[in-house]
């Protein structure tokens, strides 16, 4: 018999899994949801202040209660709960046959609950409260979300107003402690077969993340292990309460070990960014200085230039560096073949919380790209890519008047729930009133991943509101990096409109 443990995260307590556990029990597993101390238990009579270790314990007894031999248990933790379940399976990993990460994040050894926390504010509020304890265990609590605040700690895409109603009446005050107290594992628990459930209106999907494991990203390296496999549910991150007989479905498939397994970036295929640029474009003069390179055109100049802005986050230890990538460089080798310089440069976005410093790098970069004399510094074009989205706000909201247009490939528009970032300046939608007559030109993948693809419908609908100068050219059947992954008649022509829209503008 599958046997079941089901950890919630913040605020949350065992009610969040009701219509969960009892699909999972009438396919005749046996389901425990645990209540954690402050969480769905009370505190025990003059106990100190409530901490990981104690949710730990909290784990560690109900595992205790139900292991016996020939029963597998699969401890289930969401969000803020895949802590104590690490906790506890790092202590009981010989009793564990799975352990499930819905919607989580990967904690690590010594790092403390509070980290994965999204919002930075949400991070600063959490030390601020935090209050001494005789035994040097933080005290005080956090108190829950009001319900229009939910989307600070995840999307709430899929769940009905009584659902949203119901988890906001529900919802009790965090125990500072549980976030702050780093996490303690001996590496027993790395054994440990293991399923992530992406729920994709809320992160990255299957496909993403082989992209950004591909890309050598070494914290997500071992995701490619045999032994991890992953699930997708299209809902946001309170699955139990937006499809609770999906996210069942899936935890029994989950229990028999099935779900997609990821490739380890060193299998002998070519990974999906390092493949051929869909256009067979001639190698043109290349001139490289410090983070940048310059594609170059025929004759002396001045030339109008096309500057284009990778994705990411990046890993530092990404090689080849952007800049080099068949994307970047076919794109620049063929606005070159047309008059313009192509410029690649490599920016620091490393991390979600590195956008300061690669949208300086970016500007760095342009200024001395208008610095050279073969570059005609009055007519410049920003072409930015995927998670380099967020960086063309700065140019929105304040257009020079030498950049002549700026250009977004299946980019992010807005900051995606999870990253923490919806106050801050890098919001293209919030910018976009801004941009006055500038073009815009879009290009948007129809098979884009629904987190994305939700922003760039916001950054539409705000376009259409402001009277923005936008152009839209869609690639039905693209993917995200279709360049390289969709070598298509359809995906070429739209590459070919693509660049002529923006040499368009950079000559007219």
């Amino acid at each position: 018999m599958t046997v079941f443990i089901l950890v919630a995260g913040a605020f949350t307590g065992p009610h969040v899994w009701r219509d969960t556990a009892a699909r999972l029990t009438a396919e005749g597993a046996e389901v425990h949801t645990v209540a954690l101390t402050g969480l769905g238990r009370p505190l025990a009579d003059g106990g100190g202040a409530v901490d990981l270790e104690t949710h730990i314990a909290d784990v560690i007894a109900v595992i205790d209660a139900a292991a016996e031999p020939g029963r597998g248990i699969v401890l289930v933790g969401h969000d803020y709960g895949i802590h104590p379940v690490l906790g506890a399976a790092d202590r009981r990993a010989r009793s564990i046959a799975r352990i499930v990460y819905l919607d989580s994040g990967m904690p690590q050894n010594g790092v403390p609950a509070v980290a994965a926390v999204p919002d930075q504010l949400l991070r600063e509020e959490v030390a601020e409260r935090a209050t001494g304890s005789g035994d040097g265990v933080p005290g005080g609590e956090l108190p829950p979300p009001a319900r229009d605040e939910w989307p600070r700690w995840g999307s709430t895409a899929g769940l009905s107003e009584a659902a949203l109603d119901g988890l906001t009446a529900l919802a009790a005050p965090q125990p500072l402690g549980t976030l702050l107290q780093p996490l303690r594992l001996t590496g027993a628990v790395a054994e440990v077969p293991a399923t992530g459930v992406l729920c994709t209106a809320n992160g990255p999907g299957v496909e993403m993340l082989q992209m950004m494991v591909d890309v050598g990203t070494p914290a997500l390296r071992a995701l490619a292990e045999a032994r991890v496999t992953f699930f997708e549910l299209p809902t946001g991150h309170w699955p139990m309460l937006s499809c609770p007989e999906a996210l069942a479905a899936t935890l029994t498939e989950a229990a028999s070990g099935g779900g997609h397994l990821l490739t380890p970036p060193d299998a002998g295929r070519t990974p999906a960014h390092l493949r051929p640029f869909l256009l067979d474009v001639p190698e043109r003069p290349r001139e490289r200085t410090g983070n940048t390179d310059l594609h170059l055109p025929d004759g002396p100049g001045p030339h109008p230039a096309v500057v284009f802005v990778h994705g990411g986050p990046v890993p530092a230890e990404a090689r080849p560096t952007p800049r080099d990538w068949p994307t970047l460089t076919g794109y620049a080798r063929q606005v070159a073949g047309q008059g313009a310089v192509g410029v690649t440069l490599d920016h620091r976005l490393h991390a979600v919380t590195d956008y300061e410093q690669a949208a300086a790098d970016v500007a760095d970069a342009v200024e001395r790209v208008r610095a050279d004399p073969r570059v005609d510094a009055d007519r410049v074009a920003l072409w930015f890519f995927s998670g380099g989205g967020p960086i063309t706000a700065e140019w929105l909201a304040d257009p020079p008047v030498w950049l002549r247009c700026v250009a977004a490939n299946y980019p992010i528009l807005a900051p995606l729930p999870g990253w923490g970032l919806t106050g801050s300046r890098f919001h293209p939608v919030r910018a976009l009133s801004r941009a006055g007559d500038l073009p815009v030109v879009l290009v948007r993948a129809g098979r884009e991943s629904a987190e994305i693809a939700a922003t760039v419908e916001e950054f539409v609908t705000e376009a259409a509101r402001c009277g923005a100068n936008l152009e839209i050219i869609d690639v039905p059947e693209g993917r995200h990096g279709f360049e390289t992954l969709d070598p298509t008649e359809g995906a070429r022509e739209a590459v070919h409109r693509a660049v002529g829209a923006v040499l368009a503008r950079l000559k007219g």
